[in-house]
């Protein structure tokens, strides 16, 4: 296992710094960042979520129980963080990234790392990605309506900002697609594709051209905040979780896998577009990839055996 996580993650290293070596040298104008977070958040990223979700395989897959344990886990540590908002010092925004921290997974690394361990890797992968997904977008833009530097909103623009995130509507869109049995039209499906396949590597050059080395020192405590939840308190919840519903088995040790990877480097650019402290969100990012070679593989391993 430690390989093929080992194997998962080395690309996400290498364009993580790619990026920030095209930021340093100006080889790209500033304005493109921008403008490529923004066709990310609006465009590559939905169509990833919507085609993963609309074409997933579910056959001989637990789907009620490994969709109990991942929404169960995730809604009780992201009522333990705001929770405990109090005790993090850190301003709002730099919470909504400690936050996204916390609760988010990098499904890249997580279809890498299921496909390296089981065969076939789809239909457990799109289940997480169906509990996950809508779960942690509707929970952040909740956290970002309350804690971004727009200020507190209204509980009608809340609901807005949820019903129109284009994240939200890709997942629901997917599910809804998958539910109905009709896939993506055949015209459609490889365009679907070829979109969302584009939102991970141009995710991750944002990531690193983001990232703001001479504030290193400053990312100290949110990194350890959001890590902590990550690899150690998400993983032992889900287990809980698993226990309570009784998922056993190979599916359970997937969803302990998605629950202990580190977060997903969309967490960036919904930072950015929603008013939330990007460049830590970067550092976050970057910091979790690299500990994540080690983290994650001790979770596992430690908790497997209780499954």
């Amino acid at each position: 296992m430690t390989a093929e996580l080992l194997m998962a993650l080395a690309p996400i290293a290498v364009l993580i710094v790619m990026g920030t070596w095209l930021k340093r040298s100006r080889f790209l104008q500033d304005s493109f960042w921008a403008q490529a977070e923004r066709l990310g958040y609006y465009v590559l990223l939905p169509a990833l979520f919507l085609h993963g979700l609309a074409t997933a395989k579910l056959d001989n897959v637990p789907v009620q129980g490994m969709i109990m344990a991942l929404v169960v886990s995730t809604v009780m540590v992201a009522v333990l963080m705001v929770g405990a908002r109090p005790l993090i010092k850190d301003n709002d925004a730099a919470f909504t990234s400690i936050f996204q921290g916390a609760v988010r997974f990098n499904n890249y690394v997580g279809v890498s790392v299921v496909a390296g361990l089981f065969a076939p890797r789809a239909s457990r992968c799109a289940v997480a990605n169906a509990a996950i997904v809508p779960t942690v977008n509707i929970l952040c833009v909740l956290v970002f309506a309350r804690y971004g530097t727009g200020g507190k909103m209204p509980a009608g623009k809340v609901a807005r900002q949820v019903a129109l995130n284009p994240l939200v509507l890709a997942c629901f869109a997917g599910i809804a697609l998958q539910a109905l049995g009709v896939g993506l039209p055949v015209g459609i499906e490889p365009v679907i594709k070829a979109l969302g396949q584009a939102s991970l590597p141009l995710g991750l050059l944002c990531v690193g051209a983001a990232l703001e080395l001479g504030s290193v020192r400053s990312w100290f405590r949110p990194v350890a905040y959001s890590s902590v939840v990550k690899f150690l308190i998400m993983p032992l919840m889900t287990l809980c979780a698993c226990h309570v519903v009784g998922l056993d088995g190979k599916a359970a040790i997937a969803a302990l896998l998605f629950q202990a990877l580190p977060t997903a480097s969309s967490s960036y650019i919904m930072a950015r577009q929603l008013g939330g402290d990007a460049p830590l969100m970067a550092g976050i990012i970057a910091s979790q990839t690299l500990l994540a070679a080690v983290a994650l593989p001790i979770a596992v391993i430690v908790l497997i055996p209780w499954i």
